[in-house]
């Protein structure tokens, strides 16, 4: 059967909208809308600007750039928005990452020379057009005075390998470049990733498509390390103003909470280093509304992305109103708003809030974890005696990632109760809450793990388990491990959160060897889990108390009363 895809070009051009193809330094034209306010046409006025590049086709539904143009521009900005280059209408070699910080500079220029331009540039949006705006730091544009990184991070390459030591292989983050970074269109097709070699099923999408994406290439099977900033970092660069616009449920947002706080603490960077951070996912799907109705999924329903965009457009005007026209002062902005899940908003003058406390939940009792939950225990003392539990890896049954595309995860926002209940899942909870426990702030899990294969995985995810048995996301992460490791203490790092678990819940936690199919399940044989034809089944052990306790530790805000 021959293999089958869709391609998806670029959509028609915005009618409010004028497109001019911009010339880079080499040469190359980037098309580049722009979008002015109605004084302009009247009186000729000059604006500060607010630039977008970005890889996902400017005039698509799926980024609703036009809409969110209407709000900039009633606000008195120009929106201009770009195609980056090798995508869509633009011209260029299909390559992300390395030339962006020339191209943004480059616009900026432009940008600055236009008759309705008054010279101040500001940044704005989500993902790889947050990464962009990082790009444009580095190229240190004097006019460009603020930027509003949405759900991204300053390097990507931290998000898949986010310390020193290897990272499981997120499968659902590496094909994104299979997809989109090809040539200019995107390419939709579905795959079997338990068809193995599982590498072998993309040659035969590129082969189909007659073209290949270089960056999967250099990151599968080979998984080179690829930094993405490869010259100047942007942190190195001169400081401008910061509003990093954070998500507790994006799955990169443990990378972009990294950056802020490096930021935060830097010498030059940290006075204007500002956040605002919501219960939202990388999509913009809210915890206040999961599982999301049809009525509410601002992704199909026009009706749901009008109440949306106030809320996702509004900080980072605000923030442009100090930054790049001056209108307001800058003690009208908090250095961080905050959500307390199923709580409201908070402000506060750092992250985490004032008065928070590290709480450790020790993992005891793990021979009840194997069973569903509550499982084993996470109690306020670690078993005096070594204790342990055994699963078994079995990579031609991985445990179920439950969504789809954990981009928009409480879109779906699933019950995780059926994978707890599997016996390839520990399972750990706490005491029923008499009151409300609020965690705002990092959450990490160190735990003393083993296995039989040569190498495995370790995946954690902390849950809030409710009267009713339903076990909900709270934060996850995952760890690559060896049994050639001289020590079978491993950390992961949680991220950040900010929630409330409220009174007659429950905080619980979920090991497992898998989560399938957003990472691609190490095969028990230590080969190329990319290449490898074959796969066996591997034990794990966890193992805690006496010397080798277990725990998972969390921020706790001060009670509030509400």
């Amino acid at each position: 059967m021959p293999f089958t895809f869709e391609r998806v070009g670029a959509a028609p051009l915005t009618e409010n909208a004028t497109q001019h193809m911009v010339r880079m330094r080499d040469g190359v034209r980037l098309a580049t809308d722009v979008y002015l306010p109605e004084e302009q046409a009247h009186g000729g006025e000059a604006f500060p600007a607010v630039l977008v590049r970005l890889p996902y086709d400017k005039n698509s539904r799926y980024v609703y750039v036009d809409r969110i143009a209407r709000l900039f521009t009633a606000r008195g900005y120009a929106l201009v928005v770009q195609d980056v280059r090798g995508k869509f209408r633009s011209g260029g070699r299909t390559l992300p990452f390395l030339r962006e910080p020339q191209d943004g500079h480059d616009s900026i220029d432009w940008i600055v020379h236009q008759t309705w331009s008054d010279g101040r540039v500001g940044m704005f949006g989500d993902s790889y057009y947050g990464f962009t705006q990082w790009a444009a730091v580095a190229s240190q544009h004097p006019a460009l005075r603020a930027i509003v990184p949405r759900v991204t991070a300053a390097d990507f390459s931290t998000i898949w390998r986010p310390g020193d030591r290897p990272a499981p292989i997120w499968l659902e983050g590496i094909e994104y470049f299979a997809h989109h970074w090809v040539d200019n269109d995107t390419y939709e097709y579905e795959l079997d990733p338990s068809r193995r070699p599982v590498i072998d099923q993309y040659e035969q999408a590129f082969e189909a498509i007659g073209a290949r994406s270089t960056w999967f290439d250099l990151m599968a099977p080979r998984q080179a390390e690829l930094p993405t900033q490869p010259g100047l970092h942007p942190f190195d660069a001169r400081p401008v103003p910061v509003l990093h616009c954070v998500g507790w449920f994006d799955n990169i947002g443990a990378a972009h909470m990294r950056d802020y706080t490096e930021l935060a603490a830097r010498p030059g960077w940290d006075a204007v280093q500002y956040l605002w951070a919501g219960a939202i996912d990388h999509e913009n799907y809210r915890l206040a509304q999961a599982p999301v109705t049809a009525a509410d999924d601002h992704g199909v329903s026009d009706e749901a992305l009008a109440r949306m965009l106030p809320g996702y457009a509004g900080p980072a005007l605000d923030f442009f109103d100090v930054f790049l026209k001056g209108v307001r002062p800058v003690s009208s902005l908090a250095k961080v708003t905050w959500e307390l899940g199923h709580a409201g908003w908070r402000t506060s003058r750092t992250w985490p809030p004032p008065g928070g406390t590290a709480r450790t939940f020790w993992l005891t009792d793990p021979a009840d974890a194997t069973g569903p939950l509550p499982g084993g225990l996470l109690g306020d003392a670690p078993d005096p005696e070594e204790r342990e539990a055994h699963w078994t890896h079995d990579p031609d049954a991985p445990v179920p990632s439950l969504v789809a595309n954990s981009f928009a995860c409480l879109q779906e926002h699933p019950d995780l109760t059926p994978v707890a209940a599997r016996d390839d899942v520990l399972a750990f909870a706490g005491p029923v809450l008499r009151e409300p426990l609020d965690l705002a702030g990092p959450l990490g899990l160190d735990l003393h793990v083993t296995g039989t294969a040569p190498a495995f995985d370790v995946f954690a995810k902390v849950v809030d388990l409710g009267p009713a048995g339903r076990a909900g996301l709270i934060a996850r992460g995952q760890a690559a491990l060896t049994t050639a490791d001289a020590s079978d203490a491993v950390h992961i790092d949680l991220g950040h959160t900010g929630y409330r678990l409220r009174p007659g819940h429950r905080l619980a936690l979920l090991l497992a060897g898998s989560d399938y199919p957003l990472f691609l399940p190490t095969p028990g044989t230590g080969e190329n889990p990319w290449t490898a034809p074959t796969a066996e089944p591997a034990v794990q052990t966890l193992r805690t108390g006496g010397a080798r306790p277990s725990r998972l530790t969390v921020t706790v805000a001060p009670a509030d009363g509400s």
